[in-house]
Protein backbone atom coordinates (compact mmCIF):
# COMPACT_ATOMS: atom_id res chain seq x y z
CA UNK A 1 0.00 0.00 0.00
CA UNK A 2 1.26 3.70 -0.42
CA UNK A 3 2.37 5.58 2.26
CA UNK A 4 0.27 8.20 1.25
CA UNK A 5 -2.58 6.42 1.15
CA UNK A 6 -2.72 5.80 5.09
CA UNK A 7 -2.27 9.24 5.85
CA UNK A 8 -5.65 10.40 6.93
CA UNK A 9 -6.59 13.92 5.91
CA UNK A 10 -8.94 16.46 7.84
CA UNK A 11 -11.27 18.60 5.51
CA UNK A 12 -11.57 21.86 6.43
CA UNK A 13 -14.62 24.52 5.30
CA UNK A 14 -14.12 28.12 5.26
CA UNK A 15 -17.25 30.19 5.24
CA UNK A 16 -17.20 33.95 4.89
CA UNK A 17 -20.63 36.51 4.80
CA UNK A 18 -20.09 39.71 2.72
CA UNK A 19 -22.17 42.50 3.11
CA UNK A 20 -22.06 43.92 -0.61
CA UNK A 21 -24.89 44.98 -3.43
CA UNK A 22 -27.45 45.04 -1.28
CA UNK A 23 -27.16 41.79 -0.52
CA UNK A 24 -25.20 39.38 1.87
CA UNK A 25 -22.98 36.93 -0.54
CA UNK A 26 -21.85 34.50 1.25
CA UNK A 27 -18.16 32.55 0.18
CA UNK A 28 -17.06 28.84 1.35
CA UNK A 29 -14.22 27.38 0.25
CA UNK A 30 -13.08 23.35 0.73
CA UNK A 31 -9.82 21.75 1.51
CA UNK A 32 -7.54 19.87 3.73
CA UNK A 33 -5.25 20.67 6.55
CA UNK A 34 -3.41 22.69 6.54
CA UNK A 35 -5.78 25.52 4.73
CA UNK A 36 -6.49 27.53 7.32
CA UNK A 37 -8.76 30.75 7.57
CA UNK A 38 -5.17 33.07 7.59
CA UNK A 39 -3.72 31.05 4.76
CA UNK A 40 -6.99 31.97 3.26
CA UNK A 41 -7.12 35.06 3.97
CA UNK A 42 -5.13 36.64 0.54
CA UNK A 43 -7.44 35.18 -1.99
CA UNK A 44 -10.96 36.10 0.29
CA UNK A 45 -9.38 39.70 0.29
CA UNK A 46 -9.34 39.55 -3.08
CA UNK A 47 -12.69 38.48 -3.82
CA UNK A 48 -14.31 41.01 -1.30
CA UNK A 49 -12.23 43.55 -2.87
CA UNK A 50 -13.78 42.34 -6.12
CA UNK A 51 -17.43 42.59 -5.03
CA UNK A 52 -17.26 46.10 -3.83
CA UNK A 53 -15.57 47.27 -6.51
CA UNK A 54 -18.26 46.11 -8.98
CA UNK A 55 -21.03 47.44 -6.39
CA UNK A 56 -18.71 50.86 -6.92
CA UNK A 57 -18.74 51.05 -10.23
CA UNK A 58 -22.21 49.40 -11.26
CA UNK A 59 -24.51 50.19 -8.19
CA UNK A 60 -28.02 51.96 -9.42
CA UNK A 61 -28.61 53.01 -5.88
CA UNK A 62 -25.40 55.17 -5.82
CA UNK A 63 -25.37 58.77 -7.85
CA UNK A 64 -22.14 58.73 -8.27
CA UNK A 65 -21.46 55.24 -9.44
CA UNK A 66 -20.12 54.79 -13.06
CA UNK A 67 -23.00 53.50 -13.95
CA UNK A 68 -25.95 56.22 -12.70
CA UNK A 69 -23.60 59.11 -14.16
CA UNK A 70 -23.88 57.49 -17.69
CA UNK A 71 -27.72 56.73 -17.26
CA UNK A 72 -27.89 60.10 -16.30
CA UNK A 73 -25.98 60.76 -19.79
CA UNK A 74 -23.11 62.84 -17.47
CA UNK A 75 -20.38 60.82 -18.85
CA UNK A 76 -19.34 59.92 -22.09
CA UNK A 77 -18.90 56.11 -23.08
CA UNK A 78 -15.38 57.07 -23.75
CA UNK A 79 -14.96 58.33 -20.41
CA UNK A 80 -16.57 55.11 -18.62
CA UNK A 81 -13.92 52.35 -16.82
CA UNK A 82 -13.26 49.71 -18.55
CA UNK A 83 -15.10 46.95 -16.22
CA UNK A 84 -18.45 49.06 -18.18
CA UNK A 85 -17.33 48.52 -21.24
CA UNK A 86 -17.17 44.77 -20.86
CA UNK A 87 -20.39 44.69 -19.01
CA UNK A 88 -22.09 46.37 -21.76
CA UNK A 89 -20.39 44.16 -24.31
CA UNK A 90 -21.46 41.25 -22.35
CA UNK A 91 -25.08 42.08 -22.36
CA UNK A 92 -25.08 42.95 -25.94
CA UNK A 93 -24.20 39.24 -26.27
CA UNK A 94 -26.59 38.38 -23.86
CA UNK A 95 -29.35 40.03 -25.64
CA UNK A 96 -28.80 37.97 -29.15
CA UNK A 97 -28.37 35.20 -27.28
CA UNK A 98 -31.55 35.65 -25.72
CA UNK A 99 -33.20 36.37 -28.73
CA UNK A 100 -34.18 39.78 -27.04
CA UNK A 101 -35.82 38.72 -24.22
CA UNK A 102 -32.94 40.01 -21.91
CA UNK A 103 -32.24 43.83 -23.31
CA UNK A 104 -31.33 45.97 -20.60
CA UNK A 105 -31.79 48.75 -22.66
CA UNK A 106 -35.35 48.40 -23.18
CA UNK A 107 -36.09 48.96 -19.47
CA UNK A 108 -37.78 52.49 -17.96
CA UNK A 109 -34.89 54.82 -16.89
CA UNK A 110 -32.53 53.67 -19.40
CA UNK A 111 -29.87 50.80 -20.12
CA UNK A 112 -30.04 48.69 -17.06
CA UNK A 113 -27.49 45.78 -16.81
CA UNK A 114 -28.84 44.28 -13.19
CA UNK A 115 -29.53 41.20 -14.59
CA UNK A 116 -26.48 40.14 -15.95
CA UNK A 117 -23.74 42.29 -13.25
CA UNK A 118 -24.86 40.06 -9.85
CA UNK A 119 -23.87 36.64 -11.56
CA UNK A 120 -20.72 38.42 -13.34
CA UNK A 121 -19.67 39.91 -10.13
CA UNK A 122 -20.06 36.40 -8.18
CA UNK A 123 -17.95 34.42 -10.62
CA UNK A 124 -15.25 37.40 -11.02
CA UNK A 125 -15.18 37.18 -7.15
CA UNK A 126 -14.67 33.17 -7.44
CA UNK A 127 -11.74 33.91 -9.62
CA UNK A 128 -9.65 35.56 -7.03
CA UNK A 129 -9.80 31.79 -5.08
CA UNK A 130 -8.65 29.89 -7.81
CA UNK A 131 -4.77 29.89 -6.85
CA UNK A 132 -6.15 29.32 -3.17
CA UNK A 133 -4.77 26.43 -1.67
CA UNK A 134 -8.25 24.94 -2.22
CA UNK A 135 -9.80 21.88 -3.89
CA UNK A 136 -13.51 23.60 -4.31
CA UNK A 137 -15.30 26.97 -3.85
CA UNK A 138 -18.49 28.65 -4.21
CA UNK A 139 -19.65 32.25 -4.18
CA UNK A 140 -23.45 32.76 -3.71
CA UNK A 141 -24.79 36.12 -4.66
CA UNK A 142 -28.51 35.91 -3.24
CA UNK A 143 -29.34 32.59 -5.03
CA UNK A 144 -26.79 33.42 -8.06
CA UNK A 145 -24.46 30.40 -7.69
CA UNK A 146 -20.62 30.64 -9.28
CA UNK A 147 -18.53 27.62 -8.00
CA UNK A 148 -15.46 25.32 -9.30
CA UNK A 149 -14.00 22.55 -8.23
CA UNK A 150 -15.39 19.89 -4.97
CA UNK A 151 -16.40 19.62 -1.51
CA UNK A 152 -14.53 16.66 -0.85
CA UNK A 153 -12.64 14.11 -2.84
CA UNK A 154 -15.38 11.68 -4.71
CA UNK A 155 -18.01 14.54 -3.99
CA UNK A 156 -20.02 16.96 -6.28
CA UNK A 157 -21.49 20.18 -5.15
CA UNK A 158 -25.37 20.08 -4.57
CA UNK A 159 -28.19 22.90 -5.22
CA UNK A 160 -31.39 22.90 -4.19
CA UNK A 161 -33.14 25.12 -6.21
CA UNK A 162 -36.19 26.95 -4.03
CA UNK A 163 -39.69 25.92 -4.21
CA UNK A 164 -41.09 29.70 -5.29
CA UNK A 165 -44.51 28.92 -3.58
CA UNK A 166 -42.86 27.94 -0.35
CA UNK A 167 -39.45 29.79 -0.07
CA UNK A 168 -38.28 27.50 2.99
CA UNK A 169 -38.58 24.25 0.96
CA UNK A 170 -36.91 22.87 -2.12
CA UNK A 171 -38.53 22.18 -5.46
CA UNK A 172 -35.97 19.88 -6.92
CA UNK A 173 -32.02 19.06 -6.16
CA UNK A 174 -29.58 18.90 -8.88
CA UNK A 175 -25.66 18.60 -9.23
CA UNK A 176 -24.08 22.05 -9.91
CA UNK A 177 -21.95 21.93 -12.26
CA UNK A 178 -19.99 25.39 -12.56
CA UNK A 179 -22.63 28.49 -11.87
CA UNK A 180 -26.73 28.73 -11.37
CA UNK A 181 -28.68 31.37 -11.60
CA UNK A 182 -32.60 31.89 -10.42
CA UNK A 183 -34.91 34.11 -11.39
CA UNK A 184 -38.98 35.00 -10.21
CA UNK A 185 -40.90 36.73 -8.40
CA UNK A 186 -41.21 35.23 -4.96
CA UNK A 187 -38.67 37.17 -3.44
CA UNK A 188 -38.44 40.80 -5.10
CA UNK A 189 -42.05 41.07 -6.08
CA UNK A 190 -42.78 42.02 -9.98
CA UNK A 191 -39.54 43.62 -11.12
CA UNK A 192 -39.00 41.58 -14.52
CA UNK A 193 -39.69 43.54 -17.50
CA UNK A 194 -40.66 42.02 -20.86
CA UNK A 195 -39.22 44.07 -23.50
CA UNK A 196 -41.31 43.37 -26.27
CA UNK A 197 -44.76 44.35 -24.60
CA UNK A 198 -43.23 47.18 -22.42
CA UNK A 199 -44.72 45.89 -19.44
CA UNK A 200 -42.90 44.22 -16.22
CA UNK A 201 -44.10 40.45 -15.99
CA UNK A 202 -42.92 37.14 -15.45
CA UNK A 203 -44.68 34.45 -17.13
CA UNK A 204 -42.91 31.65 -14.49
CA UNK A 205 -42.95 31.17 -10.85
CA UNK A 206 -39.18 30.22 -10.81
CA UNK A 207 -36.28 30.14 -13.84
CA UNK A 208 -33.32 28.89 -13.83
CA UNK A 209 -30.06 28.67 -15.74
CA UNK A 210 -26.87 26.53 -15.08
CA UNK A 211 -23.84 26.72 -16.99
CA UNK A 212 -20.26 27.81 -17.34
CA UNK A 213 -20.71 31.36 -16.87
CA UNK A 214 -22.48 33.11 -14.20
CA UNK A 215 -23.18 36.45 -15.86
CA UNK A 216 -24.82 35.18 -19.29
CA UNK A 217 -26.84 32.26 -16.90
CA UNK A 218 -28.16 34.83 -14.93
CA UNK A 219 -29.28 36.98 -18.38
CA UNK A 220 -30.96 33.88 -19.28
CA UNK A 221 -32.49 32.95 -16.37
CA UNK A 222 -34.25 36.60 -16.40
CA UNK A 223 -35.19 36.05 -20.07
CA UNK A 224 -36.75 32.16 -19.68
CA UNK A 225 -38.41 33.77 -16.86
CA UNK A 226 -40.29 36.57 -18.90
CA UNK A 227 -40.22 34.68 -22.30
CA UNK A 228 -41.82 31.35 -20.13
CA UNK A 229 -41.33 27.91 -21.15
CA UNK A 230 -41.31 28.00 -24.76
CA UNK A 231 -37.65 29.57 -24.04
CA UNK A 232 -36.93 26.32 -23.06
CA UNK A 233 -35.71 25.04 -26.09
CA UNK A 234 -33.40 27.99 -27.03
CA UNK A 235 -31.56 27.28 -23.68
CA UNK A 236 -31.08 23.81 -25.21
CA UNK A 237 -29.71 25.37 -28.02
CA UNK A 238 -26.67 26.55 -26.03
CA UNK A 239 -24.08 24.44 -25.77
CA UNK A 240 -23.41 23.86 -22.10
CA UNK A 241 -26.17 25.95 -20.84
CA UNK A 242 -29.28 23.74 -18.92
CA UNK A 243 -32.52 25.83 -17.66
CA UNK A 244 -35.27 24.04 -15.39
CA UNK A 245 -38.53 26.02 -14.35
CA UNK A 246 -41.58 25.92 -12.15
CA UNK A 247 -45.00 27.26 -13.64
CA UNK A 248 -47.20 29.26 -12.44
CA UNK A 249 -49.59 25.65 -11.73
CA UNK A 250 -46.67 24.03 -9.94
CA UNK A 251 -45.81 22.28 -12.93
CA UNK A 252 -41.86 21.62 -13.60
CA UNK A 253 -40.22 21.39 -16.57
CA UNK A 254 -36.46 21.43 -17.71
CA UNK A 255 -34.02 20.55 -20.93
CA UNK A 256 -32.80 17.22 -21.57
CA UNK A 257 -29.64 17.68 -19.59
CA UNK A 258 -30.14 19.35 -17.01
CA UNK A 259 -28.08 17.63 -14.10
CA UNK A 260 -31.38 16.81 -12.13
CA UNK A 261 -31.17 14.37 -9.00
CA UNK A 262 -34.45 14.37 -7.25
CA UNK A 263 -37.68 16.41 -7.77
CA UNK A 264 -40.35 17.67 -5.12
CA UNK A 265 -43.54 17.20 -4.53
CA UNK A 266 -44.81 20.18 -5.61
CA UNK A 267 -47.74 22.31 -3.55
CA UNK A 268 -48.70 25.43 -3.71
Amino acid sequence: MNAASDVETTLVRLHHEEDVMGTVVTIDAFGDEPLTSETFRESLVRARLSLHEADEVFSLWKSDSAMSRLRRHDVEIGDIPELVVEVLDACEAARDLSRGWFNPWALPGGIDPTGYVKGWAAQRALRELLDASVHGAIVNAAGDIASFGFPEPGKNFQIGITNPFHPSEMSAIATLEGTIATSGTYERGQHLFDPFTGVHCSRLASASVMGPDLGLADALATALAVAGNDFLEAIDDLSEFEGFSVSFDGTMHWTPRFPLISLATSRQ
